[in-house]
């Protein structure tokens, strides 16, 4: 297992947190009726917190771009996983709150449940690059789900219900992305930055990450972190190993490896539920 993949995913988890709560409080001081309106952006930006989170996002793309470029996508973005428990962790500090026991056993969960899923999973090997007659549907396929779920968001009222179809959309354009970068990656190492310039998929990371951008400040308007960031961090990790190994051939262990990796899954989903419940009962830390 690539060590260095693994640091540099677990670096751009936590800038990815870091930058999620610094926009939810951002977000906090917007009116709900903004949500899925272009002057959201407008509102957003006047806030200074709003440009830190942003800045923490950036930074949290240079190192996801550096763990793709050094492992399979099946590895790197599994990891963004503990995006969920770092982002409550980080905001819990902001806000001045206190996460109740019952937090901190999820969040081992969480933690424990991905460890055992890349140790039995192993993703490994693959390309660096993708035939474009596998591009063309996948990229399809990915983008029919995000107009599908920014639609069904759109028929309900602000609150979890949007919240967590946005999350999911958000999650589906996070990780093409993430499959648009590992090849803009691969052709940056190996052929240099002209290469990089003229190569379709660095456009294709570029737009579809502003995408997952304003699909997110969506997701945290629109409802509560419990309720966006779940789908969020769940749906970008297992996308993303699908595409690796349909876009890429990266390889994951199979046969009896399944069990185990199908119980560190499900410590993962419980951990994830806990913590999402976990957080109505947050309080205010003791002066």
């Amino acid at each position: 297992m690539p060590v260095l993949c693994v640091l540099f995913a677990l670096f751009g988890a936590s800038s990815n947190a870091l930058g999620t709560v610094l926009q939810r409080k951002a977000a906090l001081n917007v009116p709900a009726t903004r949500s899925l309106q272009p002057r959201l952006i407008a509102d957003l930006a006047r806030q200074p917190v709003w440009a830190a989170g942003i800045a923490a996002v950036v930074a949290a793309a240079g190192l996801q771009a550096l763990a793709l470029a050094t492992g399979p996508l099946a590895l790197a973005q599994p990891v963004f996983v503990l995006e969920l428990p770092l982002a409550l962790m980080i905001g819990t500090r902001v806000l001045r709150r206190r996460i109740p026991t019952a937090g901190w056993w999820a969040i081992g969960s969480i933690a424990l449940g991905l460890a055992v899923v890349l140790i039995a999973a192993h993703p490994h090997g693959g390309n660096t690059h993708a035939p474009m007659a596998r591009w063309v549907p996948t990229t399809a396929l990915c983008l029919g789900a995000v107009a599908a779920l920014v639609a069904a968001a759109a028929s309900r009222p602000p609150g979890p219900g949007r919240a967590a179809c946005l999350g999911s959309a958000s999650a589906v354009a996070n990780a093409l992305t993430a499959a648009f970068m590992k090849s803009a990656a691969g052709t940056l190492s190996a052929h240099g930055l002209s290469a990089f310039l003229t190569a379709w998929q660095t456009y294709g990371f570029a737009l579809c990450g502003v995408l997952a951008i304003l699909l997110l400040e969506n997701a945290l308007q629109a409802g509560s972190l419990a309720a966006s960031q779940p789908a969020l961090t769940l749906g970008d990790a297992l996308i993303s190993l699908v595409l690796g190994v349909a876009l890429y051939d990266e390889h994951v262990r199979t046969g009896w490896w399944l069990l185990p990796t199908a119980a560190g899954l499900a410590l993962i989903v419980v951990g994830t539920v806990r913590l999402a419940r976990a957080v109505p009962r947050i309080r205010a830390a003791p002066s």
